[in-house]
């Protein structure tokens, strides 16, 4: 009978010839590119991600390489090959470039460590491929194909820990960790990315260190939370960063969605419905993952821990907690420095999210319907969606009752928008007009004119040109 050393070669082998097969696609760049470098007297091997996503069978147009080369000498090795090459990367031993619609990066051999006050790596170069992919964050990205030979590297069993589907550090994670601490969310990311188990020493060790996440900038978290939330299953890594204590240091909002209830006040699991929000969010998406979108699945609910009440009657109740809850969105999205239209937006679409509620208590008239569109401006199919997403009720004919409501409020809003154009909704005069039926020139009371002549326009429809000056007159009169 074969034993457990025969298994794991004939393994190797096939996961040599499955590594192999996915080069020969992107062949002859990888190889063409191989030969000059062993041409020029150094080493070269697909590495880390290229070679897991090669042996998932998912290999895409951008290619990691590592060399023993140093970034200068890669310059000189790349740039009469390639179409274009940039070195933006070159302090952290990085040189890019671009050759038959591939993105390909080659970095030196190298490490990177913190020391404790320090926000960024510090990098060192290696001599070996080996002490290279000890550094790596996790086994499964610690594998390499050299080229030209075609020789599949493996020192720390990626190849079964891929079978296996389970994320473990070539080293210990606490060394791993502790040399780039924002590997602890990429342990996170990539659990949500491939569906992937965390092995258990791992999420100890993040359990042990999640402090040490605070050295690292509020850019490179961002990134990693973007990366994460954009992925399949966003809902287990936003799990794992709760359970491990790194949402308390990253996205604090989080974990306090985890309000405490007895059986005298019952109400939802706000944290849970919250994770179901986003992944019915993600199930409503017609174009690909949407950032804003998912980030404001997430974040709709925040303010609910700083408003809930405990009533007489035994309910509970969260008042104004959308209003409170986008306070709180555009303060943590800054300090994890997006970008300022993207906090205005999903700040926007949580302060919102409730609006659509008030239109089952009663018919809302069409003046209520153009305010809800003009309110929601270019966000309003997102807005359509969160709405929806934010049933998570059991009761079937409650769900079912809501789902129907909003289909009619969807439906008078194409009839309206059809009448009216309601996306660019304007007062019937503009400015200029309005200075000429005043006889004013600029200054506020142009501003305040435009105000109630809009406010005119969102009651009562299109109003005509006569109309329109009749009603200016008529309260610039009853200004006096």
């Amino acid at each position: 009978m074969p034993n457990a050393n025969e298994d794991n070669a004939r393994a190797l082998d096939h996961a040599q010839h499955h590594a192999v097969s996915e080069l020969l696609r992107v062949a002859p760049v990888a190889d063409e590119l191989g030969r000059r470098f062993q041409e020029a007297g150094f080493r070269l091997a697909l590495v880390g991600g290229s070679v897991r996503d090669a042996l998932l069978g998912r290999l895409g147009n951008d290619l990691d390489f590592t060399t023993d080369a140093r970034p200068e000498d890669v310059l000189k090795i790349v740039r009469p090959w390639a179409e274009s090459v940039w070195d933006v990367g070159i302090a952290f031993g990085t040189i890019g470039c671009q050759k038959d619609g591939f993105l390909i990066e080659v970095t030196t051999y190298r490490s990177e460590a913190y020391d404790r006050t320090s926000r960024k790596p510090e990098v060192s170069y290696g001599d070996s491929i080996e002490e290279d992919l000890v550094r790596r964050d996790f086994t499964v990205n610690a594998m390499a194909l050299a080229l030209p030979e075609q020789e599949f590297i493996d020192p720390h069993g990626g190849l079964q820990d891929l079978d296996a589907r389970v994320l473990r550090t070539p080293g210990t994670p606490e060394d791993s960790f502790s040399d780039d601490p924002l590997r602890m969310m990429r342990a996170a990311r990539f659990a949500a990315q491939l569906d992937f188990e965390v092995a258990p020493e791992v999420v100890e060790a993040m359990t042990a260190m999640a402090d040490r996440i605070e050295i690292v900038s509020a850019e490179r978290v961002q990134a990693e939370l973007n990366k994460l939330l954009l992925s399949a299953h966003p809902r287990k890594g936003l799990a794992l960063l709760v359970d491990s204590g790194l949402a308390a240091h990253v996205l604090p909002e989080l974990p306090a969605l985890r309000l405490e209830s007895d059986e005298h006040h019952r109400h939802k699991d706000v944290y849970d419905h919250s994770l179901i929000v986003l992944e019915q969010a993600i199930d409503l998406e017609e174009a690909g993952p949407d950032l804003v979108l998912r980030l404001a699945a997430l974040l709709h609910d925040i303010g609910k821990p700083r408003t809930r009440r405990f009533e007489s009657d035994g309910r509970v109740s969260f008042h104004h907690h959308e209003v409170v809850g986008a306070k709180m969105t555009k303060k943590r999205m800054t300090a994890l420095k997006y970008s300022n239209e993207m906090i205005k937006d999903v700040s926007r679409l949580v302060e919102l999210h409730l609006r659509f509620h008030g239109y089952g208590d009663g018919e809302w008239t069409d003046s209520a319907v153009r305010r809800y569109v003009r309110d929601a401006g270019h966000l309003l199919e997102r807005l359509h969606k969160l709405t929806r997403s934010d049933c998570t009720t059991r009761n079937k004919r409650k769900a079912n009752a809501l789902s129907r409501t909003y289909d009619g409020l969807e439906q008078r809003i194409a009839q309206l928008k059809e009448q009216e154009e309601l996306d660019a909704i304007r007062p019937d005069l503009d400015g200029n007009e309005i200075m000429k039926v005043l006889g004013v020139g600029p200054g506020p009371v142009v501003g305040k004119a435009y105000a109630f002549l809009l406010d005119q326009r969102l009651e009562h429809g299109p109003m005509g040109y006569d109309a329109a000056v009749a009603a200016l007159k008529e309260w610039w009169a009853a200004q006096g």
